[in-house]
């Protein structure tokens, strides 16, 4: 695996997001948002598709939060929202690029 998409370090806060440190040092920050609105799994890609939020749904909590979070292998992360949304897998090469593109 390239180093750049190694993920040493994984710090979520529940309420505001998460940072992913990198082995090459790089740090990636996301917003709860961002991770919800661009959550990688069919259905809120449907959504997208559709010109739809993926986020919130009809009777989404408010306010978003994470309620746990799991490493997927040693390639990605996969969060439960606080609405049970949970299939969502975030590979740490696809949050390195999005972090990178700002």
């Amino acid at each position: 695996m390239d180093e750049r998409y190694e993920a040493v370090d994984i710090v979520v806060n529940r309420t505001e997001g998460m940072i992913v440190t990198f082995a090459d040092d790089f740090v990636a920050e996301f917003n709860l948002m961002t991770l919800r609105l661009e959550c990688p799994c069919a259905e809120c890609s449907n959504y997208r598709d559709m010109g739809q939020e993926s986020w919130p749904r009809p009777g989404s909590p408010v306010p978003l939060e994470i309620t746990t979070a799991e490493l997927h292998g040693g390639w990605g992360l996969t969060p439960t929202w606080n609405d049970g949304h949970r299939t969502g897998i975030y590979p740490f090469e696809a949050l390195r690029r999005r972090a990178e593109r700002g």
